[in-house]
């Protein structure tokens, strides 16, 4: 993957989960290996309070590079904690600035009988979002109809965000973008089973960020293995086959949007 050389390449990986315990063998080289590949900035989603500090404590660690949310993942609004959580999440907003609320929304893939409560984290943490004028990052998984009901319920000018590796249609697709949402797109666009791109195309790259859900999910050729930042290369090489268009092109574009997103 040289086609960069000497051209001066500045990725934002808007979705890694760097604080992972999966990386607590070489977490320092594989920021490295990211920032050698020209992955600029690291964005990182907050799960709940098991990993807050983790995550805090990266981020001073790489002022500038690193860079946290805050919000309560949709697989830990658990009945006997949540509402617990859900108050230090409102203390750290409170407490200080976060680039977005994320990663929050609705995952009925694990776990459908907390839909109600998954329902109503998703309503108040969009609330602390309008209120503080920030962008929201969306965890949805096979819940996309719940979603957008939520979305519609709570349209306001500033409602803004991520639909997070996005998997869905293009009409979903087209829908998120109707509600001034963008989508981050990662390993799945590199799948054989991945669907988005055969349709990505009709979607304005200026619609579009990068990111890698690190741990999870990474591109072919490593698909099923430990992902990391500095593969988001290769979901970048697969936005150049699809647009028909350069690294530069989709390297400048993405990285513009991401920044415009969080304001950075």
């Amino acid at each position: 993957m040289n086609h960069h050389l000497s051209l001066i390449i500045n990725m934002i990986d808007t979705h890694t989960h760097l604080y992972s315990d999966q990386f607590d063998e070489d977490r320092a080289e594989m920021i490295q290996r990211a920032l050698d590949k020209g992955v600029g900035k690291f964005f990182l989603p907050a799960i709940d309070s098991e990993t807050h500090q983790k995550m805090l404590l990266l981020e001073t660690e790489y002022p500038g590079t690193i860079f946290s949310m805050m919000g309560l993942h949709p697989c830990s609004v658990q009945p006997e904690s949540w509402e617990k959580e859900l108050q230090l999440v409102r203390n750290y907003l409170d407490q200080r600035d976060f680039v977005a609320i994320g990663e929050i929304g609705i995952d009925l893939y694990w776990d459908k009988s907390t839909l109600d409560i998954q329902v109503k984290a998703f309503e108040q943490q969009i609330d602390w979002a309008i209120e503080k004028d920030l962008p929201i990052v969306i965890h949805t998984r096979e819940s996309f109809d719940e979603t957008f009901e939520v979305l519609e319920r709570k349209k306001h000018p500033k409602l803004r965000g991520i639909f997070h590796c996005f998997s869905g249609n293009l009409e979903q697709a087209n829908h998120a973008i109707d509600l001034n949402f963008i989508l981050g797109i990662g390993g799945v666009v590199t799948f054989k089973n991945g669907k988005i791109d055969q349709f990505l195309n009709e979607i304005p790259l200026d619609k579009i960020v990068l990111e890698t859900d690190s741990p999870y999910l990474a591109p072919v050729p490593y698909r099923g293995k430990r992902n990391e930042s500095a593969y988001l290369e290769l979901v970048a090489g697969k936005l150049v086959d699809i647009y028909k268009t350069n690294f530069t092109e989709i390297d400048r574009v993405t990285t513009d949007n991401a920044l415009k997103l969080f304001k950075i």
